[in-house]
C-alpha cells in the first residue's frame, strides 16, 4: 500500500467529522431496534455512500476527499460507535480501495477508481468451509470462450451491500487466483444466514455461484506472504477499530442509563445512583476502556500510514504489523473487560431486552474471535525475543477456514 497522491489539501479531521457526524448520529439511533428486528442497515449504508464515505482515502481527482490512513480509522472508530456491524460490512471495500492506491498507473486502475469515487462498493466471498488449508473447492473454467466461476463461499461479510464481489477460486490450472465479480451478475446469490450471536448485521452469510461469467480484466492474482502482510494488518485494524467504536458506544449508554436510574440499592452510597463512588467507578473504567482503545488504534493507523508510504520497504510493513498486533493484544482485553463490568451499575433491569446493552459485549466477543489473538500474541513475542517480523503463509488466507480479510 502506498499514500495517495493528494493534489489538492488534505482535509482536516475537524472538517471530517463535521461531514460525517450527523450522518453517523442517524445511524446510531435506531442501532438497537435494528438488532432487535434483525433488520439489515440498507438504508444506513445508502446514506454513507451518498455522503461518499466509501470514497474518502481516494484523491479528490478520483472523486475521493484525499483522507489519511489514521482520518479513515478516526471516522470507523466513530461510525462503529453508531452502528459496529458497518465498519466490519466495508472492510474489505477499504482494503480493496487501498491496493488500488498502491498500484501504478494503467486504464484499470483508473477504472476502479472512478467507480468507487462514484459510490461503488465492494464486498468478499472468501471462505469455504471444511477444506484444507491452501485449497479451494470454487473453480474458474473456461467454456465456450467465457471464464465460468461455481462455488459456494461462507462469511461473506458485507456481500449483500456490495456492488462487486473479490472472491478466491481455483483455476483450469489448480493455480489460485483472486477476482472480482458482479454482485448483480446472472447466478450471484447471496444470503443473510450467519448465525453469529453477535455483529449479526453484517451480512456475513452465504455466497453461491453458479457459472458466473467472470471478465478476464478482473482477475487480479494470488497473494503472497510478503504481499499480504499490510493487507493483512490493515484488515485487522479495522476490527480492531469496531472494538474502540463499540467500547465508546458503551460507556456513553451506561452513563445514560445510570443518569436516568432513580431506584437505588439498600447497600448503596447514596441517594441517587450517579452519585454511588462504586458505580462512579465502573463507570470511570468503561469510559478509560473507550479512550484508550482509541488512543491505541489511532496510533496503530500511524504506523500503518507511514508504512504505507513506502511500500517497498519490508521493515516498516512488518512494524506496522507488530504495532497492529500489540494493539489486538491489548484492545480486545479492554473492550471485553468494560462490555463485561458495565454491566455492575445496575441491578435486574440492566439486562431488559429493550437496552440491548448486552450487545455490545455479544458484538465486541464476536469481532475479538476474528483472526485469534493467540497467534498475534506469539508473533509479538518473536519479534520481541529474535526480531522475527511476521509472515503469513504462502497458501493465504486459510488458516481456520478464515482468511485474512474475511469476517
Amino acid at each position: 500500500m502506498s499514500a495517495a497522491t493528494i493534489s489538492a489539501p488534505r482535509p482536516t479531521d475537524d472538517e471530517l467529522l463535521a461531514r460525517f457526524r450527523p450522518v453517523f448520529e442517524r445511524i446510531g439511533e435506531h442501532a438497537a431496534e435494528r438488532e432487535r428486528n434483525r433488520r439489515l442497515p440498507y438504508e444506513e449504508v445508502r446514506a454513507l455512500r451518498d455522503a461518499g464515505f466509501g470514497a474518502i482515502r481516494l484523491p479528490p481527482e478520483h472523486g475521493g476527499l484525499g483522507a489519511s490512513i489514521p482520518q479513515l480509522f478516526l471516522l470507523l472508530i466513530e461510525l462503529a460507535a453508531a452502528e459496529s456491524n458497518l465498519p466490519q460490512a466495508l472492510r474489505v471495500h477499504f482494503s480493496f480501495a487501498e491496493e488500488l492506491l498502491s498500484e501504478p498507473d494503467s486504464s484499470r486502475r483508473r477504472q476502479w477508481l472512478s467507480r468507487i469515487g462514484s459510490g461503488a462498493l465492494v464486498g468478499n466471498a472468501h471462505s469455504e468451509r471444511g477444506n484444507p488449508r491452501g485449497t479451494f473447492a470454487t473453480t474458474l473454467r473456461s467454456a465456450d470462450g467465457k471464464l465460468l466461476l461455481n462455488g459456494t463461499k461462507f462469511y461473506s461479510t458485507g456481500a449483500l451491500f456490495a456492488d462487486y464481489i473479490v472472491t478466491f477460486s481455483t483455476d483450469g490450472n489448480g493455480d489460485i487466483v483472486r477476482l472480482v465479480v458482479d454482485a448483480g451478475a446472472p447466478g450471484v446469490v447471496r444470503e443473510d444466514d450467519w448465525r453469529g450471536f453477535g455483529q449479526r448485521l453484517t451480512a456475513s452469510g452465504t455466497t453461491r455461484f453458479t457459472e458466473v461469467e467472470v471478465d478476464p480484466a478482473d482477475i487480479r492474482h494470488t497473494l503472497g506472504p510478503d504481499e499480504s502482510i499490510p493487507r493483512h494488518g490493515f484488515l485487522q485494524l479495522v476490527q480492531l477499530a469496531g472494538l474502540a467504536g463499540i467500547a465508546h458506544r458503551a460507556s456513553a449508554d451506561t452513563a445514560e442509563y445510570v443518569r436516568r436510574r432513580k431506584r437505588t440499592f439498600s447497600h448503596g452510597n447514596a441517594d441517587l445512583v450517579r452519585d454511588d463512588p462504586l458505580v462512579q467507578q465502573v463507570v470511570g473504567r468503561v469510559d478509560s476502556a473507550a479512550h484508550a482503545a482509541r488512543a491505541i488504534v489511532l496510533s496503530a493507523a500511524t504506523a500503518l500510514e507511514a508504512a504505507a508510504a513506502d511500500p517497498d520497504d519490508a521493515e516498516l510493513a512488518g512494524s506496522a504489523d507488530i504495532a497492529i498486533y500489540r494493539a489486538q493484544v491489548t484492545v480486545i482485553d479492554l473492550v471485553l473487560g468494560a462490555t463485561t463490568a458495565l454491566f455492575d451499575v445496575g441491578g435486574a433491569s440492566i439486562v431488559d431486552e429493550e437496552l440491548r446493552l448486552d450487545r455490545h459485549w455479544r458484538n465486541a466477543r464476536t469481532l475479538a474471535v476474528h483472526n485469534p489473538v493467540i497467534y498475534k500474541q506469539r508473533l509479538v513475542g518473536d519479534y520481541v525475543l529474535n526480531g522475527t517480523l511476521p509472515t503469513l503463509l504462502p497458501s493465504v488466507g486459510t488458516v481456520d477456514s478464515k482468511p485474512p480479510g474475511d469476517g
